[in-house]
């Protein structure tokens, strides 16, 4: 059972992903990936607060982690995408901006993380 619970969280989780991209792309428009930002730090703060909940306290039971955590945000958080988006920011010709979303992306989902699991934990 716990194939079928990755497979219906990645099917959920992709379908999030791309609907939270498209939605930004077609209000920020295509010059920098907003998109593949978004749904990162939005993932990792998810995966910060489902951690505390199953992992540490036990509050839903294990099977939640294989659907919530590997299925549903394994596939909803992007970042083989956002190695591509860097990838073509820097070959296109826009270094800087390229670096710059880089380490704002892994600052930003870091942080995410950590403040998701710190204010977990205190509720």
């Amino acid at each position: 059972m716990q194939w079928l619970a990755v497979a219906l969280g990645g099917t959920l989780g992709a379908l999030g992903r791309y609907g939270v991209n498209a939605l930004i792309y077609s209000l920020a428009g295509g010059r920098l990936p907003l998109g593949t930002l978004l749904v990162n730090v939005l993932g990792s703060i998810a995966m910060g607060v489902f951690y505390v909940l199953i992992v540490e306290r036990h509050i839903m039971p294990g099977p939640w982690r294989e659907f919530i955590m590997i299925g549903l945000l394994g596939s909803f958080t992007t970042f083989s995408t956002f190695s591509l988006d860097s990838l073509a920011l820097w070959e296109g010709g826009h270094a800087a901006l390229a670096v710059g979303y880089v380490m704002l992306s892994v600052v930003l989902c870091i942080a995410g993380a950590l403040a998701a699991i710190t204010v977990t934990r205190l509720l």
